[in-house]
């Protein structure tokens, strides 16, 4: 290594204007020795045809032909280096370059040259830091593999960038196959690919992010599957606990029929059996009458008494008396009233599950109160939300539309199709009915709450007794808590009206089987005060569940006469 790269030996293969070992090496008239691409360049740019080193001047600029031997030679040169180089760098794992110029014991390197391609400890550095001519030489922070730092082909070190082609070059590259591509210096280029770099970090470190934050709400999907998959089965069970329950229910009410049918069936048959054998009895004694009436030979007696036996005594027609042992038609008539029976069931276990997981809440309307149905002794707030009894008459008209024969008033929004729901807070009332109400319901003349008359409600009084207004016998429900708040949900094509407990999240009860021909409106009725007991209004509560604002009611509805108030309260079920 000392032999080839001795400073003496290396210096005859220098060009004194690139520093560099010769490439294509070129003779000028006074003997001197350059590459061929720094001479042209520097005559190019400085005063032509004057040598750099001796500044001998040529009348005419020389033609310049390449010095093969000392090209041969320098070719060798750097051939020998970079196998020397490559053949003494120690094979070591410790991840420090040492000096590829200590012959013993190999020092860290202190600098890498990127003109010698060699790497020097402090020691054999010293020459770099005091030879004019080795001062020139680009130095690094030590790195390993050196030689591919260097331009394969003109053996100069690679310190541009070509971006049209996106490889590193040399300066000699610039001036051949490079000479028209956009070339800037590689600390540019690195300042831009960094920034480009730290960019497509960013959009890395962004994506992350985002897939993290998929992963939560994935593993918060997987969370609420699995609370939503409890509910479900909890609610499913209940569903198919309450329908094995009703069939359960009708199979002993069949059984329990079938052996009614059959004892009936038996009693039946022991009375027929009686009387056959009263019959038989009767039979027999005229029997044993005729056997002795037979043996008289006495011939007037015979026939003067002939005509009194020969008549029959009084016997029924059996032939067409049976006894049935069929029980075809009760197992038929149960089955159909299982039907119907789970039909029902399966409605209002519907609708107890689409209230349990809020479904029915997806069809929740904007109801306000009509005023020109509003009974005369109803007061109604500004907003159409809230309806209480005033105990006075209001200066109304009296209009085809204005219930008189009832203490009602209905929503001013009727529905002929679909599904809709509206909540109404009850708090602090004893008394009240809620429901829905066919458009042709009575309105002057006193009637009842109930189906038949176009309504279908429920109903509270005394502040305890909860009713279903389904006919004159009303069905008493008896419910696990008082509500303050009343969903109403109705079905109009599958005849539907459901009633909730909001807050309990339970089934009131449910009106099923119902046949809508009309439209529909939400009815309310907050009944009498009674004695400031029941001075509370109804109140329609909005979509948005904000139920802390109340509002101020009017002392009058609507200006006109008081001719409503003739019938008063003759109130349907109040």
């Amino acid at each position: 290594m000392a032999a080839v790269s001795s400073l003496l030996f290396e210096d005859q293969f220098l060009c004194s204007i690139c520093l560099d070992v010769f490439t294509d090496p070129v003779t000028t008239p006074c003997g001197h020795n350059f590459c061929k691409a720094c001479i042209t360049k520097h005559w190019n740019t400085n005063v032509p045809c004057q040598c750099p080193l001796c500044k001998e001047q040529c009348e005419i600029k020389p033609e310049l032909r390449v010095n093969t031997v000392l090209s041969e030679m320098a070719a060798q040169f750097k051939q020998l280096l970079l196998r020397e180089i490559s053949s003494e760098k120690p094979n070591t794992n410790t991840g420090e370059v040492l000096c590829d110029f200590c012959t013993e014991t190999k020092q860290k390197a202190l600098k890498s040259c990127l003109d010698c391609l060699i790497s020097y400890c402090e020691t054999h550095l010293e020459p770099h830091q005091r030879l004019p001519a080795l001062k020139r030489h680009r130095l690094i922070n030590p790195v390993e593999n050196l030689e591919s730092r260097v331009c394969k082909k003109h053996g100069r070190p690679l310190e541009q960038f070509c971006k049209t082609d996106q490889v590193c070059v040399c300066s000699f590259c610039t001036e051949a196959e490079h000479k028209l591509h956009r070339i800037v210096f590689l600390e540019e280029e690195y300042k831009e690919k960094k920034a480009e770099l730290g960019k497509t970090e960013a959009g890395v470190q962004m994506m992350i992010q985002e897939r993290q934050l998929k992963i939560e709400e994935i593993e918060r999907s997987v969370k609420l599957s699995k609370e939503n998959a409890d509910q479900e089965t909890a609610t499913c069970m209940e569903v198919y606990t309450a329908l094995i329950r009703s069939v359960e229910k009708s199979l002993a009410q069949l059984l329990d029929s079938i052996m009614d049918e059959h004892e009936t069936i038996k009693i039946e048959a022991e009375y027929l059996i009686l009387e056959l054998e009263e019959e038989i009895s009767e039979l027999m004694m005229r029997s044993t009458e005729l056997e002795q009436f037979s043996n008289n030979e006495d011939h007037l007696d015979f026939l003067q008494n002939f005509m009194a036996l020969k008549s029959a005594p009084p016997t029924k027609d059996w032939t067409t008396i049976e006894v049935h042992t069929s029980y075809e038609g009760i197992l038929k008539t149960s089955l159909a009233q299982l039907e119907e029976t789970l039909s029902k069931e399966m409605e209002v276990l519907r609708a107890e599950a689409e209230i349990k997981r809020g479904g029915i809440k997806q069809y929740w309307v904007d109801v306000t109160l009509d005023p020109e149905t509003a009974h005369p002794k109803l007061i109604l707030s500004s907003d159409g939300k809230q309806v209480y009894y005033g105990n006075v008459c209001q200066n109304v008209h009296d209009t085809p539309k204005r219930i008189s024969s009832y203490f009602g008033v209905l929503g001013k929004q009727g529905f002929s199709s679909g599904r809709f729901y509206y909540e109404v807070q009850v708090e602090g009332k004893t008394d009240w009915v809620l429901g829905v109400a066919r458009e042709s319901i009575p309105r002057k003349n006193p009637g009842h709450f109930w189906p038949q008359n176009g309504f279908w409600t429920v109903s509270l009084k005394d502040g305890c007794e909860y009713k279903a207004l389904v006919d004159i016998d009303p069905i008493h429900l008896d419910l696990k808590s008082k509500p303050q708040k009343v969903g109403v949900f109705v079905d109009f094509e599958e005849g539907l009206v459901c009633f909730y407990d909001v807050d309990a999240s339970s089934l009131i009860h449910t009106f099923t089987g119902c046949n809508f021909t009309e439209t529909l409106y939400p009815i309310f009725s907050p009944r009498k005060n009674n004695a400031a007991k029941n001075s509370a209004p109804l109140t329609i509560l909005p979509i948005n569940h904000n139920t802390n604002q109340t509002d101020t009611f009017p002392n009058v509805l609507v200006s006109g006469n008081n001719e409503a108030c003739a019938s008063g309260g003759a109130a349907i079920g109040l």
